[in-house]
């Protein structure tokens, strides 16, 4: 008898935070042999754990290591589930350029969302982390780039976002791009405050974000 999908998500999810790698591989394969969704997987087990692993970071019971080994387990179960995404190759990709604000290392919830936007059909320039304001906009004018997407774990480098419209709006190309920004202490009233397209609080939520900027 076949596992229930919830079932084998919530084993997803806990092989992550149990920073078992073999699990997250042998449980990812099993998704995939049974044909359930690869990015509803990603979404609801190797996220949800990683999301679980960050609460843990932050209450102090997990640290650097065990949060590197956590994403060690999530990419071993993403390398499973990646080539079984369905995209649709005939659309027109649309430009996005992405990266961790400059004094912050942290990109784990920033690689997510980068797997997550480019497995729903977005071409994505990965700046990395660590990276200047300025950087930024020079990156996207060079790619003639849809969105921005700026991410941070730190509050300490939220006002860098912020620099990144004040470079737009002086240069007079603020409505050239969609700027999204993201992170652990980032919310809708900071996005507002700057003047940023859209806040999202997980790699899901800037998926759909995305796809609602372009469209609109």
């Amino acid at each position: 008898m076949s596992k229930v999908k919830e079932e084998l998500f919530k084993e997803l999810s806990n092989a992550v935070v149990e920073m078992d790698e073999e699990q997250a591989v042998a449980v990812a394969k099993e998704v995939v042999k049974e044909n359930y969704d690869a990015v509803e997987a990603i979404d609801k087990g190797l996220s949800a754990g990683m999301e679980v692993a960050g609460k843990l970071f932050e209450e102090e019971e997990y640290f650097v290591p065990e949060l590197l080994l956590c994403s060690d387990a999530m990419y071993a179960g993403l390398d499973i589930l990646k080539p079984h995404i369905k995209t649709n190759d005939d659309e027109v990709k649309h430009k996005v350029v992405i990266g961790v604000i400059e004094g912050d290392t942290h990109d784990i919830g920033k690689n997510l969302v980068k797997i997550m936007i480019e497995t729903s059909g977005f071409e994505v320039i990965d700046l990395g982390r660590d990276i200047p304001a300025a950087t930024f906009v020079e990156k996207a004018k060079e790619e003639n780039a849809d969105i921005i997407v700026i991410s941070t774990l730190m509050t300490t480098t939220m006002e860098g976002m912020n620099e990144v419209i004040q470079i737009l709006n002086k240069e007079n190309i603020r409505d050239n791009f969609k700027v999204m920004i993201g992170g652990g202490p980032v919310s809708q009233s900071f996005a507002d405050k700057i003047g940023a397209d859209g806040y999202s609080v997980n790699a899901t939520e800037a998926v759909a974000l995305a796809k609602r900027l372009v469209t609109a």
